[in-house]
Parts: C-alpha cells; sequence; structure tokens
C-alpha cells in the first residue's frame, strides 16, 4: 500500500482583487508549504493555480501520516523533583502527567552540572487527514489581505465570500469545514460556459477537467502566456504591436478565466491628443492593449480581452467602442483647452501653490531650480539662459487641465505644450526629463538642460528638506528624498559629469539663502547621498570594501568616484593585490600608531639596508611615471604600475624594522613609508581590500 498520495486544495470565491490575486496564490503556497514542514509531512513538487474565483494548490506525494519519532523531554532536577522524604514534588508529578506517565516510569539525566528527571518515549505519527485542516486553516489565516468581509449571517471572513472548497488526499476528501464551507470533490467551471458543478477524481485530473470541461485555465502563469500570445496574434492581424504593459497583463489574467482577444477601433480624430494620455486612459480606466505602428505612433485600434467566448463578438466590440468613446473626448476637450494657454502663462499662478510651507511656493521653488540649473548647465558645457528657461518652466504643466485629469501626464505634457508654443527642441525635452530617473533603472536626461533641471531639482529639494530638519527616518520619506538622492548619483555618475558634489550642494544651499537654519545642512546631505552610493554599488555588485577603499579618500565628484572604484576594482583582479593591500593596511597601522604626522622627506644618508635603498629608487622612480596618469585621472594606469613595487615592498618590511628605538631612524622610515603610501591614496586606500 502507497505511504503517501497527491494532494488537491481549491477554494472557490467570488471574484478576488485582480492586483492582487498574484500575491494570494504565491502567499498560500508558501505558507501552506510551511504548515506541512511544521507538521513533518514530507512531499513532492507543489503548483499553486489562481483564477479569478479560485485558489488552489496541487502536493505530488504528500505523506498519508507523519513519520514515528522518539521523543526526549528534560523535566525538573532531582533536588527539585523529590522531597527530603524521597517523595516525588509537585514538580515532579505536573511533569510526568505531561508526557502521559507516571514518576516511577521516568528515566534519570545524570552530566556534570546535575542531574534531572528525563522522559524517553515512542510517538506515533499522527495521519495527514488529521492535520491538514488546521494547516490549510492557519494558511488561509496568515494571507495578506488588508481588509477582511463577512458575507450573510456568517461569522466567516476573508478577502470575497467563499462558496466551496474542495480538498482531496488521493480518493479520499478530507473531512473539515472552513470559512463556512465544507471539503467535499467538486468544483465549479466558468461562470457562464459552465456554472454547474464538476466532479474531481483525482488531483493531477484537477487542471485538464477545468480547461476541457470548466472553460476555466486556471494556473496563472499558463493563462498570463496566453493571453499574451493572443493579444500579439490579435495585433499583427491588425497590421500593429500590441503595447503588453507586464502590470496590465497581469490584472488582465486576473480578470478572465477564459481569454478571447477582440479587436476595436476609435475615431482617427482622436488621435491629435498626445498619445500617452490616450494609452493611460486605455490601460488604466478601460484594460485595453493599445496598437502602435511601426514608428510607435498609437493607432486607432485597442484590442480588449474578453471572459466569454461568444458567438457574437461584433457585440462586445461595439460596447467597448461606446464606452470607450467619451473617456477620449474627454481628453481631446482637456488638449484644446489647454492649448488656449502658452506654458509661461501659468508661471504665475505657481506663486499660489505651496511646496513646503518653510521652503515657499511651486514658484519660488522653479526659480531656485531655474538658477541652480542655469549653473550646472555652465558647469557642463550646456546653454545656461535656455535651463534658466526650462527651470522656470518645469512645472507650469502641473496647472494644465490635461495633468489635473491625467496626473502621470506631468512633464510628458509639458513636451507637448512646449512644442506646441514654439519653444526650442531640447527645452521640450528638458521639461519631460525633469522628472527622470523616475524609479530605479529609469532611463535618464538625455539634453544637456534635461541633465542640468533635473540635477537641480533634486539637489534643492534635499538640501532644503534637510535644512528645515526633516529628513527620512526609518520608512517614512514624505518627500522621497532617497529616490531624489539615487537620481542625482545616478545622472552624475552614468553620465560622466564631472562635478564636485560638495560645490553643487553648496550652490543649492546659497539659494535657500535664509529659508534653512541647519549650518551642517551640506555635510549631512553628503553624507545621506554617500550612504546612496554604496548601496548603488551594492546592488551593482561591487563588494563593500571596494567602496571603502575609494571613499576613505574622499573624492568630490561621483564620477570620479566611479572612475578609481572600477580601478580598484581592476587591481584586485592582480596577482600583486593581495601583498600590496596588506602592505598599505600596515602601513597605515604603523602611521597611526606612530603618534606623529610623518613627514615626507627622507634622508638617504640614515639608510642602514640594501631594502631602504631599493624601495626609496622604487617609489622615486613611481612617482614619475604616475604623475602624467594622475593628471588625466586614468586610475587602472596608476595601479597597474604601482603593482611593480611589490617586490620592494616585501623586501623592505622583511628586512626593515620601521619602529626602531632610535628617532632619526624610526621618523626616515616613517617618511618612506608615507611618502609610498601617498602613491596608492592617488587613487584609493587599497589596505582596506579584504583577502
Amino acid at each position: 500500500m502507497a505511504d503517501n498520495a497527491d494532494l488537491l486544495f481549491e477554494l472557490g470565491t467570488e471574484e478576488l482583487p485582480p492586483t492582487a490575486l498574484r500575491r494570494l496564490r504565491d502567499a498560500l503556497r508558501d505558507e501552506f508549504v510551511a504548515g506541512l514542514e511544521n507538521a513533518r509531512l514530507s512531499h513532492g513538487a507543489v503548483r499553486a493555480y489562481a483564477a479569478p474565483r479560485r485558489l488552489a494548490l496541487w502536493v505530488r506525494d504528500l505523506a498519508l501520516n507523519q513519520p514515528d519519532r522518539e521523543v526526549e523531554r528534560r523535566g525538573p532536577a532531582l533536588k527539585a523533583a523529590f522531597d527530603a522524604d524521597g517523595k516525588p514534588t509537585r514538580a515532579a508529578e505536573g511533569f510526568a502527567g505531561s508526557c502521559g506517565t507516571t514518576v516511577e516510569m521516568l528515566d534519570r539525566l545524570e552530566t556534570d552540572k546535575g542531574a534531572w528527571l528525563m522522559f524517553r518515549g515512542h510517538e506515533a505519527g499522527q495521519p495527514a487527514s488529521a492535520l491538514l485542516p488546521e494547516i490549510a486553516r492557519q494558511a488561509l489565516d496568515r494571507l495578506p489581505i488588508p481588509k477582511r468581509m463577512r458575507w450573510g449571517d456568517s461569522d466567516a471572513e476573508f478577502v470575497r465570500p467563499v462558496h466551496w472548497l474542495a480538498f482531496l488526499h488521493g480518493d479520499n476528501v478530507v473531512p473539515c469545514t472552513l470559512l463556512d464551507a465544507t471539503a467535499g470533490r467538486t468544483t465549479r467551471g466558468h461562470r457562464f460556459h459552465h456554472p454547474e458543478a464538476l466532479e474531481i477524481n483525482s488531483a493531477d485530473d484537477y487542471e485538464r477537467l477545468l480547461w476541457a470541461e470548466g472553460y476555466v485555465i486556471a494556473d496563472f502563469d499558463a493563462r498570463r502566456e496566453l493571453i499574451r500570445k493572443m493579444v500579439e496574434r490579435a495585433a499583427g492581424e491588425a497590421g500593429g504591436t500590441a503595447q503588453v504593459d507586464d502590470d496590465l497583463l497581469d490584472e488582465v489574467t486576473a480578470l478572465v478565466e477564459w481569454p478571447a482577444p477582440i479587436t476595436g477601433t476609435f475615431e482617427e480624430r482622436f488621435l491629435k491628443v498626445p498619445q500617452e494620455a490616450l494609452i493611460a486612459t486605455m490601460q488604466s480606466n478601460q484594460k485595453y492593449f493599445p496598437l502602435l505602428d511601426g514608428d510607435g505612433r498609437l493607432m486607432a485600434r485597442f484590442i480588449t480581452v474578453a471572459n466569454i467566448a461568444t458567438p457574437r463578438p461584433d457585440l462586445v466590440r461595439e460596447g467597448n467602442e461606446r464606452v470607450i468613446r467619451p473617456r477620449f473626448a474627454d481628453a481631446m476637450f482637456f488638449w484644446q483647452q489647454d492649448g488656449k494657454k502658452r506654458l509661461e502663462d501659468h508661471v504665475d499662478s505657481l506663486r499660489h501653490v505651496v511646496f513646503q510651507n518653510q521652503l515657499g511656493s511651486l514658484f519660488e521653488k522653479s526659480e531656485r531650480v531655474a538658477a541652480l540649473a542655469a549653473h550646472i548647465a555652465g558647469e557642463i558645457g550646456g546653454d545656461a539662459a535656455l535651463a534658466k528657461r526650462a527651470g522656470m518652466l518645469s512645472r507650469c504643466d502641473l496647472m494644465t487641465a490635461m495633468v489635473y485629469e491625467f496626473p502621470d501626464m506631468q512633464g510628458t505634457m509639458g513636451r507637448y505644450q512646449a512644442g506646441r508654443d514654439g519653444e526650442p527642441e531640447e527645452l521640450a525635452s528638458a521639461l519631460e526629463e525633469f522628472y527622470l530617473p523616475r524609479f530605479s533603472g529609469d532611463a535618464l536626461p538625455e539634453t544637456r538642460t534635461g541633465l542640468a533641471i533635473s540635477l537641480a531639482e533634486k539637489l534643492d529639494t534635499l538640501t532644503g528638506i534637510f535644512g528645515i530638519g526633516q529628513k527620512p527616518t526609518g520608512e517614512k520619506d514624505p518627500f522621497a528624498l532617497r529616490r531624489s538622492a539615487l537620481g542625482a548619483l545616478r545622472i552624475l555618475v552614468e553620465k560622466a559629469l564631472d562635478l564636485d558634489l560638495r560645490n553643487l550642494l553648496a550652490a543649492a544651499r546659497s539659494g535657500l539663502a535664509d529659508r534653512v537654519s541647519n549650518e551642517a545642512v551640506e555635510d549631512e546631505v553628503f553624507h545621506f547621498m554617500t550612504e546612496r552610493l554604496k548601496g548603488y554599488y551594492h546592488e551593482a555588485g561591487f563588494a563593500p570594501d571596494l567602496f571603502d577603499a575609494v571613499v576613505s579618500v574622499s573624492p568630490g565628484s561621483p564620477a570620479d568616484f566611479d572612475r578609481r572604484l572600477r580601478a580598484v576594482a581592476a587591481f584586485r583582479e592582480l596577482p600583486e593585490a593581495k601583498s600590496l593591500a596588506a602592505a598599505n593596511k600596515r602601513i597605515r597601522n604603523i602611521l597611526r600608531k606612530a603618534g606623529q604626522e610623518p613627514g615626507r622627506e627622507i634622508d638617504t644618508e640614515l639608510f642602514e639596508h640594501a631594502a631602504e635603498e631599493g624601495l626609496y629608487a622604487r617609489v622615486a622612480e613611481m612617482e614619475e611615471v604616475v604623475a602624467p596618469l594622475a593628471e588625466r585621472g586614468d586610475y587602472s594606469g596608476i595601479l597597474s604600475q604601482l603593482a611593480g613595487l611589490r617586490e620592494s615592498v616585501d623586501t623592505f618590511f622583511d628586512e626593515v624594522m620601521v619602529m626602531t628605538e632610535d628617532d632619526r631612524l624610526r621618523a626616515n622610515r616613517l617618511a618612506q613609508l608615507n611618502r609610498l603610501h601617498g602613491l596608492f591614496l592617488q587613487v584609493a586606500d587599497v589596505g582596506h581590500l579584504q583577502s
């Protein structure tokens, strides 16, 4: 007789929240498996299913019983277990009772530290059928459901009302009631195509049964991929390419059990509206997939995915076309109304919108950003006047009807409106780039003007909010300062802008004038951004000791920091690196313990060993070699050359005692080491590198 069997668990509900369906599926699987592990029930592979009206699990080869086990429990110490007359105390009797035995049947445990009562016994494993209901109940209770609901006169609570429960282990139903649903072996098919009950013969027949007879594709991932292929095929037949957003695809997958793509159309006149607004409406409001032509322009077509295989698809198509028309008409109205004003006409209205009480209005912030952007543009070879104008216009699109209706259009609307106003193309692009990067991995500004205003905006916000004492704490970051810091750093590093961060922060601080009272604001923001930089490189795969090696020499420019870091990473791979890193660490410790500031002047007359002369000559040679490399910031070249010092350095430490009692010799040798260390510090303190 087999000692295991497949398990099927299915909870049937009203339509589950589409944006949470995948998360609920994964959580149910994880919590159920954790319960099986805690119960010592062995099993094979686990498959999780999720559709609009069901969550289900298929557990392969689940044990029918827990394994038996030998149990050992230590009780009270003997001196506490028996009184002076040798009679069992209440502690002993209580322990024996909890073990289901008597004091006389307990063993003794003798150790060097004392003696205790000990229970040793054999515990028979329980049948899985007795354990599974509680495992399922706990798994359901632990699902990430922010707000549970009740239905009817039931006390049961779940994310949606529960209608059925299928719970099979092998051929047998697991007897239980969960969320007021009694376990059975039936499921239900599609709400319209097959609302009748379907009997499940076995767990491995579950998916096929629903697909073949119930018109339900239970596997979320399989359904998602099928929808993707269906949409792409329908788009190709319509002469375009579907814009398939992953989040939208997930949501549509969570809304349909039996997908049926239908291609619809809308009037060409709506294409005069910025396509981003039309796409946003289609995706967020209607759950449609927009179609693009070969040039990436929106076509007057869309694809919707119905949850029914209708014999009258035209009716579904017409219904969707009818629904989208008034939304597009609204967007066109807003676009036309906004066209009656230029962006600059909105500048004055920014005076009436508060950015932050202590930091003033959006108008005042725009003035600061404009001034700082002009300064930055001048530093990076951009047009300072253009950057200043872009800074003043950067928030004007917030006052438009389009952005009010479509908040995600901020920046994009600025670009369109600036183009409509006849502004320079670079300025128009910069107004959209102003918000970049919006999230981790997002694109960066491409124009010099865009780089300038984006940097200026982020640095002004960081300096201002820190300056009024509202820096992030814990998880609270209402002004998204972490994102601003990382965005500014990405621009400086990835666009290789050799700008000194401290100077930029000083310029931002100057623009805030007397609005900030924190005198240490520049140092605080610099430290905050340095911590973000550490996280940035950690995610990029650079070890912490590489970062520590570079940060120890305090490069002011993040772009310069990046070049140094990559040079140290390359140096670490050299065969000489380990020895030279250890030597530099030793030098740093020696210089610190010396208790005096070492000089760099070296008296060759005081040399007592050939190793001193050899190192002196090699260091002098390297100073000549690396000087031009340092001038052009060739840090990899510097470290590559310095790797040649390994033999001389090793010989020096083997033969020379630095901390001799002779003051003159000691000072001379310390100066020798200080000069050597200084060569490496032109790049980084490689003594921080770990072996």
